[in-house]
């Protein structure tokens, strides 16, 4: 009870922290400063960070998305943090690991179901051990399609900013569980999706699964690395705080960039998440009326 008690604190104060009444700097003074930062161009390197768990029907949309309409201008890592016991995302992975897609390398990573469940572990080891110039971080229910990541390229050419966001996404209503887009098919397969189902949102800052970070600054202070509260194995999936205390330690909620081409499949319940049935059906409407009023 004492251990759970210190961890709701340490939680709260955090979030506190993070919402700007604190410093960053107390905690994190890593940061490169822009001038340190390498100003690259010509053809970039993005790494997509991705988790997966009992989501591999949304994380074919995503890896399908990079073998349907692969970039042509950008080089691609394409990291899926995962766990062996989750066998239907082992088995796509496997999949997607024949198809050899030019300009795109697959880059399957395992973690222990608790260290997956805390979504900062595997953010900041891809972000500590990547080459790229850029690393994407987001969600496996987002996809590539119609030269994304090449517009994403063309925009950061040059650029020395710490965080980025696209200026447009592209988005499903909520989408609720016996909606046929979120039915897995029969066996692995790659899958195609209809955008007309899709409108466009116009987010404010660089969200979970919008946030794209200068390559320097991730292999330099990693995702979160300096709170080791957010670095913990946890026994069921956490909510993702970090989200904010990235921007926090960073300085900066992100600059807009022009990137064409992205979508993401929005739903209601969140599979990944444990509890009872009363606890899902609370979390279920507060998700529907945040979406209907803020």
């Amino acid at each position: 009870m004492f251990r759970s008690l210190r961890f709701s604190l340490k939680l709260m104060f955090y979030r506190f922290a993070a919402k700007g009444w604190i410093p960053a700097t107390w905690f994190e003074s890593r940061v490169p400063a822009p001038s340190e930062r390498a100003a690259r161009e010509g053809r970039l390197t993005v790494e997509i960070v991705s988790h997966c768990w009992q989501y591999s029907h949304f994380l074919a949309y995503q890896l399908s998305s990079l073998v349907n309409a692969p970039p042509s201008d950008t080089d691609v890592i394409m990291t899926v943090f995962h766990c062996p016991e989750d066998e239907g995302t082992a088995e796509l992975l496997e999949y997607f690991s024949q198809y050899d897609i030019p300009g795109v390398t697959w880059n399957w990573w395992p973690l222990r179901r608790q260290e997956l469940f805390r979504r900062s572990i595997g953010r900041n080891r891809a972000a500590l051990a990547s080459h790229a110039d850029w690393v994407w971080f987001t969600d496996c229910d987002v996809m590539f399609l119609e030269g994304c990541l090449d517009s994403l390229s063309k925009a950061v050419q040059g650029s020395q900013e710490a965080l980025v966001f696209p200026s447009e996404e592209r988005v499903t209503e909520l989408l609720p569980e016996d909606n046929p887009m979120l039915k897995p098919g029969s066996g692995v397969q790659l899958m195609d999706i209809d955008t007309s189902a899709f409108t466009p949102r116009y987010p404010s800052r660089a969200t979970g699964p919008l946030q794209i970070t200068h390559g320097d600054i991730c292999r330099e202070v990693g995702y979160c690395s300096s709170i080791p509260l957010y670095q913990e194995p946890v026994e069921a999936f956490a909510k993702c705080h970090e989200d904010r205390a990235f921007r926090w330690l960073l300085g900066s909620q992100g600059i807009p960039v022009a990137v064409r081409g992205l979508y993401r499949i929005r739903h209601i319940e969140k599979g990944r998440y444990t509890g009872s049935d009363i606890n899902t059906r609370i979390r279920t409407w507060l998700r529907t009326i945040q979406d209907r009023f803020f």
